[in-house]
């Protein structure tokens, strides 16, 4: 029997119920929170985390199951618990807050606020002691010199309110190839040349980065950035953030040498990876690739597939309150497997200095190539792909038996939009079907479960409930996804889905005035209206939405659509150069305006089977599509659908149409358009 339970037991976040049975009398976000907090005259206190962060648990254990701290915080403050997956909204507003007054963000993030909900002070994680005495300072400011209080909160509002918004269109003008190589340039001063990503640490793997440099790269034949690339590709894939034996990649490296994880294994990380793996493989043909493909994609049906066809969100860092205990091994635990599995464990995998982490205790790893295993053991590649199933086999059986992390079994809808353009992605490229069925799966649920006869959006799923409207990051995420769908499908229902939600977003979400896009809706319950301008791990909803509108334009001959793409553009196109990592799906876009965006679109009987070998081709990104069906998008008008050809286009002109795609590649070689 608990002996206390809080508002949050009503709530659906797994992250709201880890503390329905903390002593602090927690409450959900509401706009009726600050009705009482004015009723009360007391202070609020929002307090921001998710399921698999390991600080948010560390901080709940210190002080928020501590009873002494609880009648602090129950006394003087309105206490508020945000999950910031399900409220990306409220944790973007008061993070904002957060970065202004200390400089650095992150999670938990605590952000104490007026009745009104105007932000004072906040930060990160504070022990107990100085949690304690901070709840006692604030109480004592706020009942004894309000009037500076509120000077600074008025202050502080005009900053969140000013931060990372375009206020004024800049004017659309040429965009220079210049401008991308003086971006490359300045980036490549951070390039890790030798272990891949950035100097420095920790490391997150930053799916849209490497997207964009690949680019990059085959359009101006720039091998360095090719190479470095790959070597991010191969040394991510290779350390221990990606769970060797299991698929899927954690959160991020703590170090430099991608090696230990922070053990949290988020679906919006591994939706990208699928995507960029699958496109690397397409432009490097490495196995390995195929690989990380394959066993990513195989441990999310294992381990993330929820029942209505959609994915969960997260598993946690912690098992048994342990970081990382359920994925890392003693030496004792390796030499427990059979003769033959543990020879080729010690070939395979890393025993030495450079797998270990503390205690007696390793990460799985890998130092030596797929091609110097192979070499050292003298066996086939074939050989080598049995052997590492079977031993993974091996781990995982011996995994089993251990306490499986804990589960965020929430559904999100932009989450999921990745997964499924992931998915597409990977059976354009390989040709599986069982990943064709995953994804077919996973867009029902997203169109027919999360989506309405509006083309409107909810964020959130749970045990059959959606409790909150979406976000431009689920509309763009979900645009973005049903694009690529309908590359895989070549069913033009698609496209009208991905028309009807442009629609609601431009209804929605844009701001006239700037071109650009709010993060929230209309009819948003929050102080101040943001707009998410830089690229992160997620790229920002405003990159999403402007090559959304420029790949639509092309694909439905909607001119309109191109304007938008080109003045969103221009808004961020100065400066850009400065933060190539926090600008790198703008400069993708940018990269289809200098180097051309082709259209690859095939008719006639093969058109699919073409269409999946322009995938498969080391090729700069491009529209590659199909009709399947008698009705056609307008990107089909005026080709000759009764003839098996490929139409190469770009900027509105088509080189002379090719009957292969061999013919196809070489024509865009010899003819840049």
């Amino acid at each position: 029997m608990e002996s206390y339970t809080n508002d949050l037991i009503h709530e659906s976040s797994p992250y709201l119920l880890q503390h329905a049975h903390n002593p602090v009398n927690w409450v959900a976000w509401s706009p009726e929170v600050f009705e009482r907090a004015k009723r009360e005259n007391k202070l609020v206190l929002i307090s921001v985390g998710y399921s698999a962060c390991h600080w948010c648990h560390v901080m709940e254990h210190e002080s928020f199951e501590d009873e002494e701290v609880a009648a602090l915080m129950n006394k003087f403050f309105i206490n508020v618990k945000v999950d910031r997956e399900e409220r990306p909204d409220v944790d973007q507003l008061y993070m904002t807050a957060v970065q202004l007054m200390t400089n650095k963000g992150g999670w938990p993030m605590n952000c104490f606020t007026l009745p009104d909900g105007r932000p004072i002070y906040g930060g990160t994680y504070f022990p107990k002691e100085q949690w304690m005495h901070i709840l006692r300072s604030l109480e004592h400011t706020f009942k004894n010199d309000l009037k500076k209080v509120e000077e600074y909160a008025d202050h502080l509002m005009e900053g969140v309110a000013a931060s990372e918004t375009i206020v004024e269109p800049n004017e659309v003008g040429e965009f220079k190839r210049e401008k991308l190589e003086e971006l490359i340039l300045r980036w490549k001063k951070s390039f890790d040349l030798n272990e891949g990503g950035p100097t420095r640490a920790p490391k997150f793997p930053l799916p849209n980065n490497l997207d964009f440099l690949m680019d990059y790269a085959l359009n101006s034949k720039d091998q360095t950035v090719l190479d470095y690339a790959e070597l991010t590709l191969d040394k991510m894939a290779m350390g221990g953030m990606y769970d060797q034996a299991g698929g899927g990649f954690a959160r991020y490296s703590v170090d430099m040498l991608w090696k230990i994880p922070h053990f949290e294994k988020m679906l919006y990380d591994n939706g990208q990876l699928i995507y960029t793996y699958a496109r690397a493989y397409a432009i490097f043909k490495k196995p390995l690739y195929r690989r990380i493909v394959d066993q990513t994609i195989n441990w999310m049906e294992r381990e993330m597939l929820d029942a209505s066809g959609a994915f969960i969100s997260a598993l946690d860092a912690d098992s048994e309150g342990v970081e990382g205990k359920y994925y890392i091994w003693s030496k004792k635990e390796m030499d427990a497997f059979d003769q033959e599995s543990k020879g080729f464990f010690s070939a395979y995998y890393d025993t030495g200095n450079r797998a270990y982490w503390e205690d007696g205790q390793f990460v799985l790893l890998r130092t030596k190539s797929d091609q110097e295993v192979c070499k050292n053991l003298n066996i086939s590649p074939d050989e080598f792909e049995r052997k590492i199933a079977a031993l993974n086999e091996q781990i995982l059986s011996a995994r089993k038996e251990r306490v499986y992390p804990g589960k965020d079994d929430k559904c999100l809808t932009s989450w999921n939009a990745m997964v499924l353009k992931g998915l597409s992605e990977a059976y354009r490229v390989f040709g599986e079907d069982h990943y064709r069925s995953l994804a077919y799966k996973n867009y029902k649920w997203l169109t027919e479960t999360m989506m309405n006869e509006k083309g409107q959006l909810k964020r959130n799923y749970k045990n059959g409930k959606l409790t909150i409207d979406a976000f431009l990051e689920d509309y763009a995420s979900l645009i973005d996804a049903l694009i690529h769908y309908y590359y895989m499908e070549g069913d033009i229902k698609v496209l009208e889905q991905a028309e009807l939600l442009t629609t609601v977003c431009l209804s929605e979400f844009k701001d006239e005035q700037s071109g650009m896009f709010y993060f929230t809706p209309s009819n948003t319950d929050l102080l101040a209206r943001k707009m998410e301008i830089n690229d992160n791990v997620i790229p920002s909803g405003n990159s999403i939405m402007a090559r959304n509108l420029f790949q639509l334009s092309i694909l439905l001959h909607r001119e309109e659509y191109m304007e938008m793409s080109k003045q969103m553009l221009a808004n961020v196109y100065d400066g850009m150069e400065t933060y190539g990592s926090g600008y790198s799906n703008w400069a993708l876009l940018l990269d289809h305006f200098v180097f051309n965006c082709y259209e690859y679109v095939c008719t006639g009987e093969p058109a699919k089977e073409n269409a999946m070998e322009l995938a498969k081709a080391s090729l700069p990104f491009g529209i590659m599509v199909y009709a399947n069906g008698e009705k056609y998008p307008p990107v089909f008008d005026q080709h000759d659908q009764s003839h098996s050809l490929i139409y190469v286009c770009a900027q509105g002109y088509c080189l002379k149409p090719s009957s292969t795609v061999e013919e196809a590649i070489d024509t865009v070689m010899k003819n840049k358009l």
